[in-house]
């Protein structure tokens, strides 16, 4: 039988997502939870394995073929800290350093383009030529609306070559003219910090030479192709470093083309084609791959098994959890960048849960249940999973389940047929031992390759392929998930600990040492150090005509003194099913009491009880809601997803009127029943309008523009891009507006438009002030290597949009928000490592010299590691300082009406990706615009 993914047994359906309570108490602090990062999680590089573990006799002799750093003054530390109020109302000007401190920043060239022959890819079977049409056709082009001018971008990035995740050579400082000599603050309290950046102390005094390896017939195991090419010692010499296509040398070879022949254990001969395609010097950005390459190989030495990207101690550090049938295996992320003044290793402690049982136990379990749905099940419950194969080290998330084949069943290699069962064989001496079972579809996440042609699926065994991650009744399971929290959330000096015994390992190792030496490279033995500052922390409510916060977390305050600006809710509806009658009455008792301190006018609601059915809560609401309806209010039994998103739909979209949903379960806790109802008052009140708090902004006629986007990647829905701007200067009032886009686009295609709907908004609620005068774009989202496609698309709508406007003198910054980082700070504090206090912020260093970014840590960390969140500003016509701009972006994470408290990023991010992620979860389609003035999302 063909090994091709056929069309019809690919279906294509939608894998419910975990349901959504809709209670007002969030598990945990906005911005700290899983972001598109995790929903796009990409597969990196596979480690090699030992080499012992085959067999390769070398050729009787080898054929060769013919042919062929900036400098900056530091603050004062008896000087007095300005407040953020006097750094925002200072005269704007440009940023300078004292003369002797003044110095050019060092524009690195970029990176140059790999030749697309080192960009092979080596995987799991995958189907004939013909099969790569069947995983195009899951995001055919005529769905969406992209753009030319995105499709020009994107083939020019994929034509590069391999993904350039640190976006390396993207040079966007030098276009901001007045920040080109001194990017950095001076404002706030000095402190010192440490750092998980260890420098890297030696660099090689010799040319690096680049090849690239290609071997006929294909070897689609790494660790086979290593031990192929190891047979060649001799011709590489000493020191050599080989990641599966690429190969580096410190000497040149002979020839720029040279053939040498290895045989596998099998006896099969193999052609091994090394051509050199690259001199590097030593300071050459391209050399910092080599780096990443070097110190991967001595993690792989210290017995470390790299998974995607990351390495982890399967062997020695997994912790089992037995009675819950996975492990939690501790491990590293590093990476090797060009910061400000050095070349630095950053790394930090992750950990993967692995679960014991095979994708073929779970398909078992399924069967052994005799339902006859049980395959509809199946797919349902592992459509988009992530699943781990030992045999390659390699993730893959799992689309589809073709059950017409097999391991007997053949795919095309090389020109010949060969079964599953003895592909695992020859290439990875994987056992298969069911031959009965189905194989898995893994579609690729480009649909083409740098060359241009279509990529077919890869196609997996359920039993070489064990689950990770957790179900969703592991989850709500609060014994696992608690188990998990306590080994995986370190403290600061528990993470700092595993970090500096990672690098002392490193020191200790003999094998290691060797090979630094060989190679001419060494590092640091201490972290770095650095001085950063602290921001004050800021005040709410200064107009005194509310109780005044000064605080990090305000949970407290806020129930002992009324809103800014509450709103009566004088017309809503209550809907519960008869079962949670009484619930109901308790819900509107504690509210009465609640809201009257909280200073709002609260009148009864007009109470709805229903049948528990979808179509009765559809019923009731159409037939209680009027034009004079403020909220609707929906007591819910259970967490179910397809009732909370019928009932959003019919109200965004049908009938629009805010709503706020709440799960029974919720009540029933007497212990926390007073703060969930606190909470809930103040999402009601800020959905209908009302104003919680308030924070000063000097900057007075300042637009803040929030973008985000959502991406569904299990199901292959339409991703959501959500648009949130300000209307004025105090940011209590906010215009909203999402599209659909083709699945997985992340770049917008109808910014312009959103921009210009945004200015009528602010036209009509600013008389005197017709359009904004300052705007800041906080853009969120922007994944790693999409920072250019950022710059070159989405950029230009935004300045041609505000270009359409005669006679506009406008002052626009667009900062790319990052959160999804591996940079982490610590603090010491009588002789232990602590968090840095809230408002730290830190822009020497660890920045990087061709960007003008700084990170800010605004939340205060009681349990774990705080995680800093990274600015870029890629874009800025004014004449703002880095204090000013780093003042107000500390200001936006006050300003988030869904958590009593400071976030990790700027509001207007926050309330974007609140958007997106309800129309892209519940809603899929646009919502009514009545409510594009409403905080409805949160």
């Amino acid at each position: 039988m063909s090994g091709r993914a056929r069309k019809n047994r690919m279906a294509r359906g939608r894998l419910p997502q975990k349901a959504q309570s809709g209670a007002p108490v969030e598990g945990e602090q906005p911005g700290n939870g899983s972001s598109r990062g995790q929903q796009r999680q990409r597969q990196g590089r596979q480690a090699p394995e030992p080499a012992a573990a085959l067999e390769v006799a070398p050729a009787p002799a080898s054929t060769q073929a013919r042919g062929g750093a900036e400098i900056s003054a530091q603050p004062s530390a008896t000087a007095r800290a300005p407040t953020c109020a006097e750094i925002l109302t200072r005269p704007a000007g440009r940023a300078r350093a004292p003369a002797w401190a003044r110095a050019a920043v060092p524009i690195r060239p970029p990176l140059a383009p790999a030749p697309a022959s080192e960009l092979v890819r080596h995987e799991e079977p995958r189907g004939a030529e013909g099969g790569a049409e069947v995983g195009a056709s899951t995001f055919p082009e005529e769905e969406g609306q992209v753009s030319a001018r995105l499709r020009e971008l994107t083939q020019r990035k994929k034509q590069r070559g391999k993904q350039n995740i640190h976006d390396i050579g993207v040079n966007t400082r030098q276009n901001l003219r007045h920040f080109i000599e001194c990017k950095r603050g001076t404002s706030g309290t000095v402190v010192q910090l440490k750092t998980n950046h260890f420098r890297l102390t030696a660099l090689p005094q010799w040319a690096l030479y680049q090849y690239h390896v290609n071997f006929n017939p294909q070897m689609d195991s790494k660790r086979l192709r290593s031990v192929l090419l190891d047979v060649h010692k001799q011709l590489l010499g000493k020191c050599y470093s080989f990641d599966g296509a690429i190969l580096f040398l410190c000497h040149r070879l002979r020839n720029k083309v040279t053939e040498v022949f290895s045989q596998t254990h099998s006896g099969e001969n193999v052609r091994i084609t090394i051509t050199l395609t690259n001199e590097l010097l030593p300071n050459s950005p391209t050399c910092l791959q080599f780096y990443n390459i070097i110190f991967k190989r001595f993690l792989n030495t210290m017995n470390l098994v790299q998974i995607g990207r990351n390495f982890y101690d399967i062997c020695n550090g997994a912790e089992d959890m037995r009675d819950l049938r996975f492990n939690i295996c501790p491990g590293f992320i590093t990476s090797i960048l060009q910061y400000e003044n050095d070349i630095m290793l950053c790394t930090d402690v992750s950990h993967k849960v692995v679960r014991k049982d095979t994708v073929l136990d779970l398909i078992n379990d399924f069967q052994r249940s005799g339902r006859h749905t049980a395959r509809e099940d199946i797919l349902k419950e592992i459509r988009g999973q992530i699943v781990y194969t030992k045999h390659n080290n390699r993730t893959y998330r799992v689309d589809d389940i073709d059950w017409e084949q097999n391991p007997r069943s053949t795919f095309e290699k090389d020109g010949s047929d060969i079964s599953f069962l003895n592909y695992y064989r020859q290439q990875y001496r994987a056992a298969i031992t069911d031959l009965e079972q189905p194989v898995l579809v893994s579609l690729p996440k480009r649909k083409k390759g740098p060359d241009g042609r279509l990529k077919s699926p890869a196609l997996l065994m359920p039993e070489l392929c064990n689950l990770t991650g957790l179900t969703r009744s592991m989850r709500m399971n609060d014994r696992v998930t608690k188990n998990i929290a306590n080994r995986t959330r370190l403290s600061p000096e528990k993470r700092y600990s595993e970090l500096q015994k990672l690098v002392d390992n490193i020191h200790r190792n003999t094998d290691v040492q060797r090979e630094l030496q060989e190679w001419g490279l060494d590092f640091d033995k201490q972290s770095l150090s650095l001085t950063a500052r602290v921001l004050p922390v800021q005040k709410l409510n200064e107009d005194r005509r509310a109780m005044s916060i000064c605080c990090t977390d305000w949970s407290k305050e806020i129930k002992r003194g009324q809103l800014s600006y509450p709103k009566p809710l004088n017309n809503w509806l209550l809907v519960f099913n008869y079962e949670n009658e009484r619930l109901a009455q308790i819900l509107w008792e504690k509210l009465n009491i609640t809201t009257r301190a909280l200073g709002i006018n609260l009148r009864p609601p007009l109470q709805c009880p229903v049948e528990d059915k979808i179509e009765e809560y559809l019923k009731v609401l159409e037939k209680n809601i009027t034009p004079q309806t403020q909220i609707a209010v929906c007591l819910l039994p259970n967490n179910k997803k397809d009732k909370y998103d019928a009932i959003k739909k019919y109200l965004c979209v049908t009938h629009p009127v805010p709503s706020q949903c709440i799960v029974a379960e919720t009540l029933n806790r007497p212990q926390i029943l007073l703060s969930v109802v606190t909470r809930l008052a103040l999402q009601m009140n800020c959905k209908i309008g009302g104003h919680l708090w308030k924070i000063s902004m000097p900057l007075t006629d300042a637009m803040f523009v929030g973008i985000d986007c959502y991406h569904d990647t299990a199901s292959g829905c339409e991703s959501v891009a959500g648009f949130v701007a300000s209307l004025d200067t105090s940011l209590t009032k906010w215009y909203s507006w999402c599209f659909l886009q083709k699945p997985g686009q992340e770049f917008l295609d109808g910014l312009m438009s959103c921009l210009e709907t945004a200015l009528g908004a602010w036209k009509k609620n600013n008389k005197q002030c017709p359009l904004p005068k300052f705007i800041f774009v906080y853009r969120d989202g922007v994944g790693d290597g999409q920072l250019q496609t950022m710059v070159d698309y989405e950029v230009p709508q935004i300045l041609r949009c505000l270009n359409s406007h005669p006679n506009y003198s406008y002052k626009l910054v667009v900062i790319v928000v990052k959160k999804r980082l591996n940079a982490r700070f610590f603090v010491e504090k009588n002789g232990r490592l602590e968090n840095p206090s809230a408002g730290t912020v830190i822009d020497v260093e660890v920045t990087r010299p061709e960007w003008y970014d700084f990170f800010i840590i605004s939340q205060s960390v009681r349990v774990g590691t705080v995680m800093p969140t990274h600015y870029n500003v890629i874009f800025d016509n004014t004449d703002l300082t880095p204090d000013q701009i780093q003042c107000l972006t500390y200001k936006l994470c006050y300003m988030y009406y869904n958590w009593t408290g400071v976030i990790r990023v700027p509001a207007p991010c926050q309330y974007a990706h609140k958007l997106a992620f309800l129309v892209g979860q519940s809603i899929r389609k646009n919502p009514h615009k009545a409510l594009s003035d409403s905080l409805y999302y949160l």
